[in-house]
């Protein structure tokens, strides 16, 4: 089975909650607080990823 280039990008979704989750749970105790960071810390790193497409697409458009 064969993925399309958009296809393969909805694959970052459950990648990046998986490592929120295991970086907060490795950091907290409580359940509030592991959910609440991990929250947190998929908004970070999806807005990094999503800032970093943005510029490459505007290098690359720049032809």
């Amino acid at each position: 089975m064969t993925l399309s280039p958009v296809q393969v990008y909805w694959l970052i979704i459950p990648l990046v909650v998986a490592i929120s989750l295991v970086y907060s749970a490795s950091r907290h105790e409580s359940w509030r607080r592991i959910w609440w960071h991990s929250f947190r810390l998929c908004v970070w790193i999806m807005g990094i990823l999503i800032a970093a497409t943005a510029v490459l697409l505007l290098i690359n458009t720049q032809v």
